[in-house]
């Protein structure tokens, strides 16, 4: 074990492996996480083993290729490590729900507000019955907790100098490793629909106000992940990292639209009176905005009687919502069961009062800021998950464990919103396809927001960025609705008729750490990994540089003016966890001495890399 980085293993070199990657070289794929380890020296002390979590090459070939370079930097200071695989719901399944990793790597969806940062690392949500997308880490720390509750409850500078805070705190403690931002990059072809750079292909902007040509009608979007054929429950921790679908399917308050929040279902909101730590806003709904099936059947807009039956939408449905966010069992199970999504945006709600049919003042646990984030989540109507709530509390001995019972796993197809577009059609990791819900507010002439212009979207399943790349170039699709992955972004050709799509992204790649369980609970321990991750050598290598990397998890405004979180071109190095070597070369002898500053380490004549137990 005592080698040079550059040594070969079993024959292939480090940088060999790295490139190797996609294929899964030298991974194992299957078999369970926890395993057992055998180096067990004569005092007691056992190697340190670790197993990284990931998604297969073909889920996602730049999440293996980190995880690669992960496990050969772990190797060469003497760490047993194993890789596994799972598929993408599987993945989240694992990490998001049963907790079952010891390291991982993955994406993080993230957000326009560092709010986000809430429900990933506060140690409310840390305890066993939380599940989702809340603190998946299992972190804890009581000065990290005092900042994320202090972010929430100001606006304005005071806010971001103590997101600032907030930062640096995480950044000491490492909880998660933040990578590097990819960038979204799409091809569409411009000779069947015009406007591509108006929205983001990630949310529901992207696929309004488009320009059809040549009368075009359906707009052929392909996606390399076939879940969204299978689920569009808005409550899935499992099933999506963005809310594409969602946002088509359903309507909110506000929407967000390059950074900034917008009236939407929402006519017009208010803040009416704003206190240390709450605000209160006084929302007016748009009228006559309905959901879209009465009977989950779409076909049934042709009967001139869907006009008589179908549900406005109204402040009852909106008040639903956030109490059904805040628990799906309604009050019926002995234990509360808050909604794995939106869990955030429901504990920023304090109270919702209806005032009239289109009339509501919902008052806040926190700042402006934070609350109108919280007036992003999706509403759902009233009239159709309520019903399922009781018919599916059918004991006294009724449990609603969040994430895992039936009304959070279920397909819901077909869906019933009030958004732009409604459900059509599906075939199980085939497509999914919308169609233009021609009754929706956007299509009012005084109404200055974009509308769905195209008449029906399907949603194709493509096997991967390549060939999804080949069938909009060819004709036989319309835009890659997926980012594409880094090595497929070079061989999009310039010629006419097609056009390159880039999007700002704020989702990023990171490695997760399970901080309940030994010895990554320790932050020494999580610092000395970091320093194995050669950032802007993955960027450079593994992402063909269509990427950027980050020492922080936050982008744009709220990266600090200095660089103490802040990436520079000048230097290249993170100002964080900087790799212990350069260009991608582990330096072994310094990563090793990282290791043995951290107590209860040491080395056998092997060298591997011994704790006592």
């Amino acid at each position: 074990m005592n080698r040079n980085p550059s040594t070969p293993v079993d024959g292939v070199s480090r940088r060999s492996v790295l490139a190797a990657g996609a294929a899964g070289l030298a991974l194992s794929t299957s078999g369970c996480i926890d395993r057992v380890r055998s180096v067990v020296d004569d005092g007691g002390a056992k190697q340190f083993s670790l197993s990284i979590l990931t998604v297969p090459a073909d889920g996602d070939r730049e999440n293996v290729q980190i995880a690669t370079h992960l496990q050969e930097n772990l190797e060469a200071v003497g760490i047993d490590v194993s890789v596994e695989m799972r598929s993408r719901s599987e993945f989240l399944e694992t990490v998001l729900i049963e907790h079952d990793f010891d390291v991982y790597v993955g994406r993080h969806p993230a957000d326009y507000d560092p709010d986000f940062l809430y429900e990933a690392l506060h140690s409310a949500y840390a305890n066993a019955n939380e599940d989702g997308w809340q603190n998946p880490f299992r972190f804890s720390d009581p000065r990290v907790d005092d900042l994320l509750e202090n972010q929430r409850r100001i606006d304005g500078k005071e806010r971001k100098q103590v997101v600032t805070d907030l930062l640096e705190a995480i950044a000491r403690r490492q909880p998660f490793v933040p990578i590097c931002v990819p960038d979204e990059i799409r091809v569409a072809r411009s000779d069947r629909f015009d406007g591509w750079e108006d929205g983001h292909l990630a949310t529901r902007s992207g696929y309004l106000g488009l320009d059809p040509q040549e009368d075009a009608e359906q707009l052929h979007a392909l996606v390399t992940d076939s879940r969204m054929s299978r689920n569009v429950n808005p409550l899935s921790a499992t099933l999506r990292e963005r809310g594409t679908t969602i946002d088509l399917l359903y309507d909110s308050l506000l929407t967000e639209r390059e950074g900034e929040l917008i009236p939407w279902l929402a006519e017009d909101v208010e803040w009416i009176e704003v206190e240390d730590g709450s605000a209160t806003a006084s929302v007016t709904l748009r009228e006559d905005c309905f959901f879209h099936d009465p009977n989950g059947d779409s076909e049934d807009a042709d009967d001139p009687a869907w006009e008589d039956e179908r549900e406005e939408v109204t402040a009852t449905d909106v008040k639903f919502t956030y109490e059904f966010l805040a628990d799906t069992s309604l009050g019926l199970a002995d234990v509360p069961s808050p909604a794995p999504r939106y869990r955030s945006h429901a504990s920023a709600i304090d109270r919702v009062e209806i005032d009239g049919p289109h009339q509501l003042t919902i008052t806040t646990s926190t700042g402006t800021e934070v609350g109108e984030r919280a007036l992003t989540a999706p509403i759902l109507p009233e009239h159709r998950w309520r019903d399922q709530v009781i018919d599916r509390a059918d004991g006294d001995d009724f449990e609603a464990p969040q994430a895992e019972w039936g009304l959070v796993t279920m397909n819901n197809i077909p869906p019933t919103g009030s958004g732009p577009y409604r459900y059509a059609d599906h075939e199980n990791r085939e497509h999914l396809t919308l169609e233009r819900f021609d009754d929706h507010f956007t299509r009012r002439a005084d109404v200055d927001l974009p509308e769905p212009t195209v008449e029906e979207i399907r949603f194709t399943v493509d096997p991967g960025s390549k060939s999804s790349v080949e069938r909009v170039l060819s004709g036989g699709a319309d835009v890659t609705a997926t980012m594409l992955g880094a090595s497929s972004i070079a061989n999009i050709p310039d010629e006419p008729g097609v056009t390159r799509i880039e999007s700002p992204s704020r989702m990023f790649y990171h490695v997760g750490f399970n901080a309940q369980r030994s010895p990554f609970g320790n932050p020494n321990v999580r610092r000395a990994i970091a320093r194995l991750i050669d950032k802007q050598y993955l960027v450079d290598t593994v992402f063909d540089g269509y990427a950027s990397p980050l020492a922080t998890p936050v982008t744009g405004e709220w990266v600090p003016d200095d660089h103490s979180l802040a990436w520079t071109d000048e230097d290249d190095v993170d100002p964080v966890v900087p790799f212990v070597g350069s260009e991608g070369e582990l330096d072994v002898e310094a990563a090793r001495d990282r290791f043995l500053e951290v107590t209860g380490y040491r080395y056998d004549d092997a060298g591997r890399l011994l704790k006592q137990y």
